[in-house]
C-alpha cells in the first residue's frame, strides 16, 4: 500500500506520501534512529510506533488549548494524516535548562536551569549542519518576515509552557526540545502553525527524581535502552498498558 503511494519527501525519521485528498499528506514514522548529522544510524525496532503515537498525543493537547497544527488524525500504528504546509527552514529549539550543544557552547554544567526559557534559530540544511542563526539572517535572507518570526515565538512559549506542565505532572523534566513551523494556505491567507513531530527524538526528556534520559540521548551517547525509555514515557502519559512489559515482542499500544 505504501510502495503504491507518491513519496513527497524522506526526512532522518520520516516518509511524507501523498495523501488521499488535496492539502493532505500521510506522514509515515520509521524506525531508523540518526545522530549527529546522519554520522551514527541505526534500526530500532518499534521506535517508529512510539514516536507516532507519543507525537499524536502531543500534538491532540496542543490543538485542544487552540495551538494550530498540521495533524489531522492518526491512520494506523506508523501513519498520521496531517496537513500539506509550506515548511519555513527553521528549527526553532526551546531551551529550559542547559543540556547539549548549549552546555558545550558555553560552558556550563548540563542540568544548570537556566534564567528563563531560550528561543535558538537553526537554518535546515544538513549540508550545513544545521547552522545556529539570528532573527537578522532569518530576515535578512528571506526565511521567515518578522511577523512570521513574532508568531514562531509566541507559539514556541505557549507550547513549552503547556508541555512543561504536562510532563511535570508525570515526573518528567523537559530540558530542551525542537519545533518546526509550516506555512498554512487558506485561500489568499497563510498563516503559521506547528508542523513535524514532537517526541523523545525531538526532546530532552529527564526524570525528575533520577535525571535518568529518557529521550534520544540514550542513542547518541550509547547508553542503550531507547525503547524502554521511550516506552516509559508513552506509559507515564497514558498511552501504553500500565501492565505492559518492556521488550518482548514490542510495545501493546492503547486502544481509543
Amino acid at each position: 500500500m505504501i510502495n503504491r503511494r507518491r513519496r513527497i519527501y524522506e526526512g532522518k525519521a520520516k516518509v511524507l506520501y501523498e495523501g488521499p485528498e488535496p492539502g493532505t499528506l500521510v506522514q509515515h514514522f520509521k524506525d531508523d534512529a540518526t545522530a549527529f548529522n546522519r554520522k551514527k544510524q541505526d534500526t530500532i525496532d518499534g521506535k517508529g510506533v512510539l514516536n507516532n503515537r507519543i507525537s499524536e498525543y502531543i500534538f491532540t493537547r496542543l490543538g485542544e488549548i487552540g495551538v494550530p497544527t498540521h495533524f489531522i488524525r492518526r491512520m494506523n500504528m506508523r501513519e498520521q494524516l496531517i496537513r500539506e504546509v509550506e515548511i519555513v527552514p527553521l528549527e526553532v529549539v526551546v531551551r529550559n535548562v542547559a543540556a547539549g550543544s548549549l552546555s558545550k557552547r558555553l560552558g556550563i554544567d548540563e542540568g544548570t536551569p537556566l534564567p528563563r526559557s531560550i528561543i535558538e534559530f537553526y537554518f535546515k540544511s544538513d549540508d550545513l549542519e544545521d547552522p545556529m542563526v539570528s532573527e537578522e539572517h532569518i530576515t535578512a535572507f528571506g526565511w521567515a518576515s518578522p511577523q512570521e518570526i513574532d508568531d514562531i515565538m509566541a507559539l514556541s512559549i505557549r507550547i513549552n509552557d503547556f508541555l512543561s506542565g504536562l510532563f511535570m505532572g508525570v515526573g518528567i523534566r523537559l530540558v530542551d526540545f525542537k519545533l518546526e513551523f509550516g506555512r498554512l494556505w487558506e485561500n489568499d491567507m497563510v498563516r503559521i502553525i506547528l508542523a513535524d513531530e514532537i517526541s523523545p527524538d525531538s526532546c530532552r526528556l529527564w526524570d525528575i527524581a533520577t535525571n535518568d534520559r529518557l529521550d534520544k540521548d540514550r542513542f547518541r551517547r550509547d547508553m542503550g535502552g531507547l525503547v524502554e525509555a521511550y516506552q516509559d514515557v508513552a506509559r507515564r502519559l497514558g498511552i501504553l498498558a500500565e501492565n505492559d512489559r518492556t521488550g518482548g515482542k514490542g510495545p501493546v499500544l492503547v486502544k481509543n
